[in-house]
C-alpha cells in the first residue's frame, strides 16, 4: 500500500471539490510552492490515486429528471450475457455487484417517470437471466465533501 501524507489528502480534497482549479490558485490557498504542487499531481497520477479530472454535468438541463437505483437478481449462469446487455443500455449508468438481497445494483437515468418505467420492464426486465427487480426513486440528494482518512 502506498502512503500519502497530509498534503497529499489536502491536495486531494481541494482537487474533488475543484478540478478545474488551476495550480497558482491552489498554491496560494494551501500555502505550499506551485512546483510543490505540480510534482505532487504528477506523484499521485503515476501512482494512480488520481485516474482521471472530469467535470459536473447538470442533468436537468439535458432533460434527465428523474433517477433511480435498480436491485437486480439474476441466474448466475448467465452473469456476462446480463452484464453485456446493461452495458449496451444507454440509461444505465453504473453497474454494481453487491451483497446482500440483490446481485446487482444498477443507476438509471431517464427523462421522465413513463421514460424510467419503460426502461425497468421493456428493457431490464426482458433481459434473459433476470429474476427480478426493485427500482428505487431518487427523491432528493445531498452530496457530501469527501473525507479521505489518513494512516
Amino acid at each position: 500500500m502506498h502512503r500519502f501524507d497530509e498534503l497529499d489528502m489536502k491536495l486531494l480534497f481541494e482537487l474533488t471539490k475543484d478540478g478545474s482549479v488551476s495550480v497558482p490558485v491552489l498554491s496560494k490557498k494551501l500555502g505550499i510552492n506551485a512546483s510543490v504542487l505540480y510534482s505532487r499531481i504528477k506523484r499521485l497520477i503515476k501512482k494512480k490515486l488520481i485516474k482521471k479530472f472530469t467535470i459536473e454535468i447538470d442533468d436537468s438541463l439535458l432533460g434527465i429528471e428523474v433517477k433511480a437505483s435498480v436491485g437486480i437478481n439474476r441466474d448466475p449462469k448467465l452473469k456476462d450475457a446480463i452484464h453485456k446487455k446493461f452495458l449496451e443500455t444507454p440509461e444505465i449508468v453504473s453497474i454494481s455487484e453487491v451483497t446482500g438481497r440483490f446481485d446487482i445494483m444498477i443507476q438509471v437515468y431517464a427523462q421522465t417517470l413513463e421514460a424510467l418505467h419503460s426502461v425497468v420492464i421493456e428493457k431490464i426486465g426482458k433481459i434473459d437471466g433476470i429474476q427480478n427487480t426493485e427500482t428505487f426513486v431518487e427523491l432528493q440528494k445531498t452530496d457530501k465533501d469527501p473525507v479521505y482518512l489518513t494512516q
